[in-house]
């Protein structure tokens, strides 16, 4: 039967940073009207699809938005416009088409993945079904995931002398989504306790994590062992573990990698790893080596596999082929989902289908620069992934995702916790 676009619309915002981002709305043949709130990362892999920024140092120190803006309502808007699609599918790869570059670069991948985000909405909205439901794949139940809460920010997310980038909590022993967000919330409330206690500062990094002054990361993984603790859980699988996204292309220089002031191959990366892995209760490590260290990587999944889950992110950028590229070479055993980063909804569910069938395990993310659209939460329900990241269970664009996450629970029954 299909739908038909009657109306597409984008206007500048701005995001969690205080940066300019879009938000653009979609109108279809039956009145329907969805809005999507696009998402704009700070530590980005040089793969990853491109947004389009002005430039113009009058604006917003040159990262305005308008050009995309302009795309969305000129050319986007006549190709769409009054146009009949079978499926999310044909309209995405019309976009595709349109813009012509293999990263969506000529359009902006900003523009690009608004539509596709705010058409997905809609064609819900249309179906009187939740938007979960819409983009579950025939063949995979849908689950609420483990919410991983960015407690403490550091490498391009704060500023602070912290170089790994993200240190989390994950609830993954709670029995529902609404004990996990609550094991999250106190657990964020305790190290705000501990933080204080200590003299260290309390501001918040770009994802709304804690951002003191620490150089160590064994000394922040110290503090969350005691936070949660503190709060009442057992510190592990069984409990609340840790997850760490050291983002390691940041500090990855002149072929090595700088940390606290060390100078450290991949194998001495690989050696802090494992030592930190055998001394705290770290069940997740992203982007532990540099995206472009793939020999790194291989020799990272190989001996840690069998104790950690591996994510690929800045390596990986929620790009089927490049995920392919890493099954084949055995690096890593799970993939960050990103949807911006690949720039629409119907190839984001592509990568995610190429981690299933290589049975790699999938965690949805939000980025740095967030708005109030809980999308993300809905496509980690629907793809069964069972994994979600969307910051600290603090700020509003944050918080936005997992209140999301609980009101599905509320209205459905669905299993919860980690895929497989």
């Amino acid at each position: 039967m299909g739908f038909t676009v009657t109306g597409v619309k984008a206007v500048e915002i701005l995001d969690s940073r205080s940066r300019p981002t879009l938000a653009v709305t979609v109108t279809l043949g039956d009145g329907t009207v969805a809005r999507a709130g696009v998402p704009s990362g700070a530590s980005t892999g040089s793969q990853e699809a491109v947004e389009l920024r002005d430039g113009d140092p009058k604006r917003f120190g040159g990262s305005g938005v308008l050009g995309a803006v302009g795309n969305v309502n000129g050319e986007i808007a006549e190709a769409l416009r009054g146009r009949t699609f079978t499926d999310l599918d044909e309209l995405d790869h019309t976009l595709i088409d349109l813009d012509g570059t293999d990263n969506k670069s000529r359009l902006g991948a900003n523009a690009v993945v608004g539509v596709s985000m705010a058409a997905a909405r809609g064609l819900a909205i249309a179906a009187g079904l939740p938007l979960w439901q819409t983009l579950n794949p025939t063949d995979v139940t849908p689950r609420l995931p483990v919410p991983h809460f960015n407690v403490v920010n550091g490498g391009v997310h704060a500023p602070n002398d912290l170089d790994f980038q993200e240190f989390m909590v994950a609830p993954l022993g709670a029995p529902t989504m609404a004990e996990a967000v609550r094991a999250g919330a106190e657990v964020y409330a305790a190290l705000r306790s501990l933080l204080m206690g200590k003299g260290l500062a309390t501001g918040l990094g770009d994802e709304g994590g804690f951002a003191p002054q620490i150089g160590q990361p064994e000394e922040v993984l110290g503090l969350l062992v005691q936070a949660i603790e503190s709060a009442g859980y057992q510190p592990g699988r069984d409990g609340v573990a840790i997850a760490l996204d050291p983002a390691a292309s940041e500090f990855y220089r002149d072929g090595a990698y700088q940390v606290a002031g060390e100078t450290l191959s991949s194998d001495d990366m690989i050696t802090r790893y494992e030592e930190l892995v055998a001394a705290f209760p770290v069940w997740s490590l992203e982007d532990g080596l540099a995206e472009g260290d793939w020999d790194g990587n291989v020799r990272l999944t190989e001996r840690l596999a069998d104790r950690i889950q591996l994510v690929g992110d800045d390596n990986l950028v929620t790009n089927p082929a490049i995920i392919a590229k890493a099954i084949a070479l055995g690096a890593d055993t799970a993939a960050l989902i990103k949807v911006n980063q690949i720039g629409t909804v119907t190839e984001t569910l592509e990568a995610m289908a190429v981690c299933r069938a290589a049975g790699w395990a999938q965690m949805v993310s939000h980025r740095s620069g967030e708005t109030e659209d809980t999308f993300i939460a809905d496509l980690a329900v629907g793809s069964g992934c069972g994994q979600l990241k969307s910051g600290a269970p603090a700020r509003g664009e944050r918080v936005a995702k997992y209140n999301r996450l609980v009101e599905i629970e509320t209205a459905e029954s669905l299993p919860f916790g980690l895929a497989g």
